[in-house]
């Protein structure tokens, strides 16, 4: 199957993609900063780079996209129906990128959760405050 757009279009669509401060990670951010927690962004030191850091808990959060993590069973997570290949291996390659990210911080004691994009977009983000709640706990970074 062959792309429905131009070349100059997909190369347009592709490039206003981001890979950090997108919508979804902007609207956790404001939903854990207004819990209380404080966190550092991106910390390049850290395998994977990860979104929202908690050094004082060792706990890191990533803000994984739908569409690009492969977020199992979710409709954000479809596959493009021109160059098939390409993307099975594209999105293969952040898969064992994922783990192996993951697998290393929790061997250097960090605690990972990974929120999808698709829990952040719900309208009732009750679930998300719970599940941060559960994996930071009380502590030092909370305030009041």
């Amino acid at each position: 199957m062959t792309d429905t757009l131009t070349p100059h279009e997909r190369s347009e669509r592709m490039s206003q993609i981001r890979g950090k401060d997108s919508s979804s990670e902007m609207r956790l951010r404001r939903l854990i900063h207004s819990m209380g927690f404080r966190y550092r962004l991106h910390v390049k030191t850290l395998p994977g780079t990860p979104d929202l850091v908690f050094s004082a808990k060792r706990a890191v959060i990533f803000m994984h996209g739908c569409f690009w993590h492969r977020h199992q069973n979710c409709r954000l997570s479809r596959m493009p129906k021109s160059r098939v290949h390409y993307w099975h291996e594209k999105f293969e390659a952040n898969r064992r990128r994922d783990n192996a990210n993951i697998s290393r911080l929790n061997e250097l004691g960090w605690r990972v959760l990974v929120i999808w994009e698709c829990q952040i977009k719900a309208k009732n983000l009750n679930e998300v405050s719970n599940l941060v709640k559960r994996f930071l706990g009380d502590g030092t970074t909370r305030l009041g």
